[in-house]
């Protein structure tokens, strides 16, 4: 028994007017359009995310570079300027210095590159898969 507020079951297409199978099929086509530019913009919001990392992760490394090439002319300063102690010591820390930044730019890079481009591609195929479904059902 179903009560006056309840909607029916949906009835077979067969049983439909055209005015209701067009109603319906306008319905299905703006849901399915409005959740795969849903599903579009959440790719590219997550890709986006990723590339934006890469690109902090290559610029910490970026200065962490700097840093290092900035204790390199200290040590050769040091290294002119006494005999060895001080100037060795100096160019310890910026090999160390480098190393790390040579990592860090290298971690980061590979992530921007990996994240690049931007394009939803599992909606894409997703649509595709749509529109290959509703040509199928048209035949």
């Amino acid at each position: 028994m179903t009560n006056p507020g309840d909607r029916p079951v949906a009835e077979q297409p067969a049983d439909l007017s055209t005015a209701e199978l067009v109603e319906r099929l306008t319905t299905q086509v703006s849901t399915l359009v409005r959740t795969e530019v849903a599903h579009g913009l959440d790719e590219v919001k997550a890709k986006g995310t990723r590339i934006g990392i890469g690109a902090g992760i290559s610029g910490a490394g970026a200065l962490v570079l700097y840093l290092g090439l900035a204790t390199l002319v200290a040590a050769g300063v040091l290294g002119l300027a006494t005999a060895l102690d001080p100037w060795l010591a100096a160019l310890i820390v910026a090999v160390v210095v480098l190393a790390i930044g040579g990592v860090l730019a290298a971690i980061g890079a590979s992530k921007a590159k990996s994240a690049a481009p931007p394009v939803p591609d599992r909606t894409v195929d997703s649509v595709r898969a749509d529109v290959a479904a509703a040509k199928g059902a048209t035949r």
